[in-house]
């Protein structure tokens, strides 16, 4: 009775928004309402639980996540935050407290308001101990800008009530940190919200039930057979930035190694980057239709590099360093072992396009190929033509084949140049972090994307305490004040710049290649913010832009 009950309402309020002119007009080059089906891969072998991130972030039902809800702020495709779920924010004159104003009219789809309330609820019910959430280590990993008693309520140490996250009143919703924390709206990009009553009717994992399911998001379930079938259809009572176009989403789980195939038998109308082989891409960068519908995307804006102890010889000796860094011929690596599709050639840490990054190349000189630059420094240190140099061994951390042989590459680039011996070793993923943590890893090759889109995350990681040995006073000192700067943006993003010239200079580490990510579409599949270029020229297809679930339409020469 109550999902007849449900429903009802739900048709009225249709009827209630159609009225209001909420609904997304098809643009004239797009096929009938009843054809605006986007048609995507599952994958049938991960272990997936719950619809929602709050549940769980690395077991979420993956092909169709985060379409039940919307976050406080969005972003853009040049990656600027926008408004979500919240119309606005503020911070305190101290710069702890931020104040998010929800727009007003956002319901779930049962018809029942969407309120700060929901929100404090999905936070105090993942820092729960008992909820065991897989991604409590994000609001951590922020340090001490993170939100107020985060780690004494995970810790059982608090109740969940003095957690940092309250509701004022419906429409207002305060998030109090640590410390000040700049990034904090950004970062309120991963609160996908709960419903606080279904939550408490049904518990954490409601939406996996057609019967209890309800979204605030642009889609809800309509059926869902684990393991062969997910369908999403467009959520009528929703009110928020990102109202849809498509119809019906339909999740068609399949073994991975076949999601190409089914892409050319027209089965599905995307493969994700990570499904596709190396014969796969060279199919695609050979088919001129395929290429151009391979929406090339920053993904998570990993880099490459190799990372050494900076605190026992030989690599103490900056001239060292400088040398391993002038050996690498990276424009041939990425061209002929990386592949371009996949990479490009990095100079430094930060990504081009990535806040603060060197867009410019204004930091390739310190970094860029010069094998007979590289024999200088190495004869300044102390080994002529390499003469004296200690064999040395480059830890990878349990590497897949394929970029196994892109650091075997760059090993035999530096062997080549400065005539020494390096031997490269696949180690076990556990014994390379815990020795790298350690600081007693003396030579390795490793990759990191960020966790949050702000330079403080990336280079972050480079300060004294971090992961890295590698130390330098100056470096810290502008992260940190650059990390706790609110209310001076251009000052702050130029401290960054000038803490990762220190970083690439001083050769903290040898940056090797910024990865690519991506995703195959038929070339029906359109959208404004989905197909059209950022200010990087690349394709608005990319984590964040998630008001590409608004834009996204079927073509009519589908």
């Amino acid at each position: 009775m109550k999902f007849r009950i449900r429903h009802s309402l739900v048709a009225c309020l249709v009827l209630m928004l159609a009225c209001a002119g909420l609904a997304q007009d098809l643009p004239a080059d797009a096929a009938p309402a009843e054809e605006q089906v986007l048609r995507i891969p599952c994958d049938n072998v991960r272990n997936e639980t719950t619809f929602d991130f709050a549940v769980s972030v690395y077991q979420r039902y993956a092909c169709v996540a985060d379409l039940f809800s919307d976050t406080l702020v969005f972003l853009d495709k040049d990656f600027n935050v926008i408004p979500g779920a919240a119309e606005s924010w503020s911070v305190s004159d101290d710069g702890l407290t931020w104040t998010f104003k929800l727009k007003e009219g956002q319901v779930w789809s049962d018809g029942t308001p969407l309120t700060a309330y929901d929100y404090e609820a999905t936070y105090r019910f993942s820092a729960m101990p008992e909820t065991a959430w897989d991604f409590t280590w994000f609001y951590e990993f922020i340090g001490p800008g993170g939100i107020k008693n985060w780690s004494k309520v995970i810790a059982g140490e608090l109740p969940p009530e003095e957690l940092g996250v309250v509701a004022v009143d419906d429409l207002t919703l305060e998030i109090t940190t640590e410390g000040p924390f700049p990034p904090l709206p950004g970062v309120a990009k991963f609160g996908y919200v709960l419903q606080k009553a279904a939550l408490e009717e049904h518990g954490p994992f409601y939406n996996n039930d057609v019967e209890t399911s309800v979204s605030s998001g642009p889609f809800m379930l309509e059926s869902f057979d684990p393991g062969n079938k997910i369908v999403l259809v467009k959520n009528p009572t929703y009110a928020g930035n990102r109202p849809a176009r498509l119809e019906r989403i339909e999740g068609i789980y399949m073994a991975p190694a076949t999601f190409f195939a089914a892409f050319e038998a027209g089965e599905v109308d995307r493969v994700p980057y990570q499904e596709l082989s190396a014969a796969d891409f060279s199919i695609i960068e050979n088919d001129p239709v395929l290429s151009e519908n391979y929406l090339r995307h920053f993904g998570d804006f990993r880099t490459d590099y190799l990372l050494f102890d900076t605190n026992n010889p030989p690599f103490d000796n900056i001239d060292v360093r400088k040398a391993f860094a002038k050996a690498v011929d990276r424009d041939a690596i990425v061209k002929n072992v990386f592949g371009e599709i996949k990479a490009m050639p990095a100079h430094s840490m930060l990504m081009p396009g990535y806040p603060a990054s060197d867009t410019e190349g204004d930091l390739a000189e310190y970094q860029a190929f010069n094998c007979d630059v590289a024999n200088e420094h190495l004869a300044e240190a102390g080994y002529p033509g390499g003469e004296g140099f200690p064999a040395q061994e480059m830890w990878l951390r349990q590497e897949a084949p394929a970029m196994a042989a892109v650091f075997q590459a760059v090993a035999a680039s530096i062997s080549q140049c400065l005539n020494i011996d390096i031997e490269v070793s696949n180690k076990d993923g556990k014994v390379f972090t815990d020795a790298m943590n350690a600081h007693t890893l003396p030579f390795g090759a490793v990759s990191y994307g960020m966790d949050f889109l702000d330079p403080s995350n990336l280079l972050g990681i480079w300060i004294s305490s971090g992961r890295h040995a590698w130390e330098n006073e100056e470096f810290d000192t502008l992260v940190s004040d650059a990390s706790a700067l609110v209310g001076d943006d251009e000052a702050r993003t130029q401290m960054f710049k000038d803490a990762e010239r220190i970083l690439v200079d001083d050769v903290g580490g040898v940056f090797i290649a910024h990865r690519w990510q991506g995703d195959l579409f038929k070339p029906y599949v359109l959208g404004d913010s989905f197909r059209e270029p950022d200010s990087n020229g690349i394709s608005g297809w990319h984590w964040g832009n998630d008001q590409v679930w608004g834009d996204m339409y079927i073509g009519s020469d589908r």
